[in-house]
């Protein structure tokens, strides 16, 4: 008893697992839900399941006489109530399709007892006069997720359910959340699922623009996100966003400086803009827990389909004293995590070291200009590099045809796990916080369209199309 209540727990479903498991092959199926934990209430029942583990480890036959001479030698027979006690276990066996159902209460009951635990470490800090109130809140996120990671037993898939998936997504024209823009989308075939995709730039690119720009195109087509806004405050992005969406110039939105016929134009839009399936979350500096805790509830809750994070280096944990590198590199691993997780693309936007601003040429972006990169590139399915030459003053693109750069970026894949590399340029407009697709792609021929661009470099030319673009493209965004 505890707090006048009974602690949870659940001895007739441990005796009746444990009976099983010496009683025929049911030891396999019980170690595999419970694992290594000490899952049982009763002492006694933790031991012979501990023997069990032990053969098990030593791929050793597990039945009532194994489990019997393996107490024996690590001195505990006596302690379990003996051979005779081991003997009632297996007649208290409710049958084989229970094993399973029984396990998952008694994982239960282990959970609960867990979550006890960490409220009363909560309760315990809170008392102390000198506790620090964040590292409190941080470290019971910290403990609460352990205890529902012991819920998250995920059983291996068998072989042809997975070839079944190859087939249902080539069923599919389009297998992720789609781009906004064509030669994006002809590229990727959409934002896949479990993917961590980073978005990378020198400030001024407009990086949040053209993750709005993603955003509200999927939002658009009934496909629910998620943003995380860690720079700007909510109102501050759906300002942006509402500029995106009514073509308004975004700074006068920003400073209520509208004309009568563009707030007749907002009015209008207004009210199906504001049933976009879009979640904001703006807290400053959250963590990668914190920010797992608000993604599983927007999953759960909403269906989303897509997260978007503005922007990495700006998260935190608490834990990391001073190596920031290391910290940086925590947090991309973890989004990679919640991605896979989730099931659901992860866009991460991130920025660039100034190393990019000395360099000569177009000064296009390469890998290593990952500010406090770690493990970034490791971890990312996709990274992709925005550059708009327009703001450095470079008014042509470095090709033959030596084209204006004036409202063009480039999008340059600089890594792709499940594709080409390569880079294309699209139309921006920033003042409406909008990229959009250009006309006169270039014709390919066909024997030219499995070539391979060579891997970026600092002073490279990758301002050309990779492929033939789809038929009857058009100018308008999105």
């Amino acid at each position: 008893m505890t707090n006048g209540k009974k602690i949870p727990q659940a001895l007739d479903l441990e005796e009746s697992v444990l009976g099983a498991a010496l009683g025929y092959d049911g030891a396999s199926e019980l170690i595999e839900i419970l694992g290594k934990e000490k899952v049982f209430y009763k002492p006694e029942h933790q031991a012979i399941y501990n023997a069990i583990l032990a053969l098990y480890e030593k791929s050793e036959g597990i039945d009532l006489l194994t489990v019997s001479n393996e107490l024996k030698k690590l001195g505990k027979l006596e302690a379990v109530g003996g051979q005779f006690h081991l003997v009632e276990l297996t007649q208290k066996v409710t049958g084989n399709a229970k094993v399973e159902f029984h396990a998952r209460i008694i994982q239960q009951m282990f959970v609960k007892r867990k979550a006890i635990e960490v409220g009363d470490q909560i309760l315990k800090d809170a008392y102390e006069e000198d506790a620090d109130i964040f590292e409190i809140l941080e470290g019971s996120y910290q403990n609460l997720d352990k205890v529902s990671d012991w819920l998250l037993v995920k059983k291996p898939t068998d072989f042809k359910s997975v070839v079944n998936k190859i087939f249902e997504a080539a069923n599919e024209e389009v297998t992720g959340v789609p781009s906004s823009l064509e030669r994006l989308q002809y590229k990727l075939n959409g934002y896949q699922k479990t993917n961590l995709i980073i978005l990378a730039a020198r400030p001024g690119m407009g990086k949040t623009a053209l993750m709005i720009n993603e955003a509200l195109a999927a939002a658009k087509r009934g496909i629910p996100v998620g943003i995380f806004s860690l720079e700007m405050s909510d109102k501050e992005l759906a300002a942006r966003m509402f500029a995106n969406y009514c073509q308004i110039n975004v700074e006068k939105i920003s400073l209520n400086k509208v004309d009568k016929f563009e707030l007749r134009l907002m009015n209008e839009k207004r009210e199906e803009f504001s049933k976009l399936p879009i979640y904001i979350h703006d807290k400053p500096a959250i963590s990668p827990l914190e920010l797992k805790i608000q993604a599983s509830k927007w999953k759960r809750e909403k269906g989303v389909e897509m997260l978007f994070v503005d922007y990495l280096q700006l998260m935190r944990i608490k834990s990391h004293k001073g190596n920031r590198e290391q910290e940086v590199s925590d947090c991309s691993a973890a989004l990679k995590g919640i991605a896979k997780e989730l099931d659901v693309p992860v866009m991460a936007l991130a920025q660039l070291s100034r190393a990019v601003e000395i360099r000569g040429g177009m000064k296009r972006p390469i890998l290593s200009d990952l500010r406090e990169s770690g493990s970034i590139e490791q971890d990312a399915d996709l990274i992709m590099f925005l550059l708009r030459p327009e703001y450095y003053k470079v008014e042509e693109w470095d090709d033959d045809e030596r084209s204006p750069t004036a409202g063009q970026a480039e999008i340059n894949i600089a890594k792709f796990r499940n594709g080409k590399v390569g880079a294309c340029v699209v139309g921006c407009k920033l003042e409406f916080m909008q990229f959009h697709n250009l006309n006169g792609w270039e014709e390919i021929e066909e024997n030219e369209k499995e070539f391979t661009p060579p891997a970026p470099q600092p002073n490279s030319n990758l301002a050309e199309a990779w492929d033939t673009p789809p038929e009857d493209e058009d100018d308008m965004p999105f």
